[in-house]
């Protein structure tokens, strides 16, 4: 009979399915008990720290296994600096497509927000914090003041960092060297069994996160912002059906079906706002598929730092916004200075806490001439913005994986075509290709 089960059965038993119905339960108690929901908060705050514990030793034990077993280590420099290349390609395409697109459909126009009336004292904090945020002083955190402390640092750069000077090295010792390899691949099976029993709460972490983000911010700012909302949604919708398309049907892959291919992450991410729930799992999806371990275990943690794409549509999005709402000129020069600005700026967005928005503030105040009152404006519905933003994150990381995977000769493609192809007959040619 359980290998007989009934359509109905299979769906309720899939994880993304789970966490969509409970996201929508969590968006129903949101606008119906509003102060209820807002009271679920620690559910999302309790399954993302969850995840937060297994990144650091999920990327340890996917590099450090992946390197050690590379006889050339000036591969993986060659992988980096690939990757940082797409990065920097991909960031700065999305940058002048959110301004493209913001000073098309002028969202702050006519709103004529006098910033000197503002309440300057909710943004104080986030302000203050972006003045010590400085890209120096970002590249500088990354270095821990001990090898352990890598791996209980905020941010997954000095994990990887750390995680890449211990491979290297323990490459270097050779066959003394192979029982810790053998050792870290059995470290690796049981971090990611974690991971999965880690998912069995997801959807209740899901449900916490979106009644939360529905009860403390939904109705009256989707009302009073409303214009921006749309038109960022649609922004970042169209970001990824055409550039994402783009980058997508080059690589012969379906971006429908790679959307398809990690919807329960996208589904999770879009409720708790945070990527960094889904880190471990993405690794594990990129390797299904056919993207070689090491690559996934560069590409994947360092996007999370560099390949901001959602968070570079926020930022070009919002400074104009907020320039257009506060009636502060913005000529074609200043915005070209201003998209240099974001480019420096976005990289630091995962390190921080509250990261997009203290970028945001750290940008305005970098810009100068936008009143840094003004972010008041946006910060009901900074979360309501993330969850676009995250999504787009997501799938960037993605792409960016199997891009580099693809240009370094590291990709199986016949796994590829069959997991997330154009159609059966280019999966079936490129089968018969690389067996070829």
């Amino acid at each position: 009979m359980s290998a007989r089960l009934n359509p109905a059965a299979r769906l309720a038993g899939q994880l993304w399915f789970q966490v969509l119905l409970a996201t929508l339960a969590g968006v129903a108690l949101g606008v119906l008990a509003p102060h209820t929901g807002a009271r679920m908060k620690p559910l999302g705050d309790a399954f993302v720290a969850l995840m937060r514990v297994l990144i650091a030793p999920v990327i340890f034990c996917t590099v450090v296994h992946g390197i050690a077993r590379m006889s050339d280590l000036r591969r993986v420099g060659r992988v980096a600096i690939k990757a940082l290349v797409y990065f920097e390609l991909i960031t700065t395409l999305a940058l002048i497509f959110g301004l493209v697109a913001v000073n098309v459909f002028k969202p702050g126009a006519g709103m004529n927000v006098d910033a000197h009336a503002l309440n300057a004292t909710a943004v104080a904090e986030y302000a203050g914090r972006a003045q010590h945020q400085s890209v120096v002083q970002y590249l500088l955190g990354l270095i821990p003041e001990t090898f352990v402390g890598a791996f209980a640092h905020p941010e997954v750069l000095p994990a990887l960092a750390a995680s890449i000077l211990f491979a290297a090295a323990l490459s270097a010792v050779g066959p003394r060297g192979r029982p810790i390899v053998e050792l870290v691949d059995a470290l690796s099976q049981v971090f990611f069994r974690m991971v999965g029993i880690v998912m069995w709460v997801a959807p209740l972490g899901a449900f916490g996160a979106i009644a939360f983000t529905v009860g403390s911010f939904g109705a009256g700012s989707l009302v009073s912002l409303g214009k921006l909302l749309i038109e960022f949604y649609a922004v970042s919708l169209a970001f990824v059906v055409l550039v994402f398309g783009a980058v997508a049907y080059a690589l012969g892959v379906s971006l429908w079906r790679l959307l398809g291919f990690v919807r329960e992450e996208l589904v999770i991410v879009a409720a708790t706002t945070s990527t960094e729930t889904v880190l471990p799992r993405l690794i594990e999806k990129m390797e299904r598929l056919g993207c070689e371990e090491t690559v996934v275990g560069l590409v994947v943690p360092t996007g999370y730092s560099f390949n901001l794409d959602g968070t570079c549509l926020y930022l070009a999005t919002a400074v104009v916004f907020l320039a257009q709402a506060t009636h502060t000129p913005l000529s074609i020069g200043q915005q070209l200075g201003l998209l240099a600005v974001m480019l420096l700026t976005s990289k630091g967005a995962a390190g921080v806490a509250g990261a997009g928005f203290v970028v945001l503030a750290g940008t305005v105040a970098a810009v100068g001439g936008i009143p840094i009152a003004s972010i008041a404006l946006i910060l009901g519905i900074h979360r309501l913005m993330s969850e676009a933003l995250t999504f787009v994150n997501v799938v960037g990381y993605c792409l960016a994986t199997l891009v580099v995977a693809r240009w370094e000769g590291a990709l199986d493609t016949g796994v590829m075509a069959q997991q997330v192809g154009l159609r059966p007959a280019r999966a079936a040619a490129a089968v018969s290709t690389r067996r070829g």
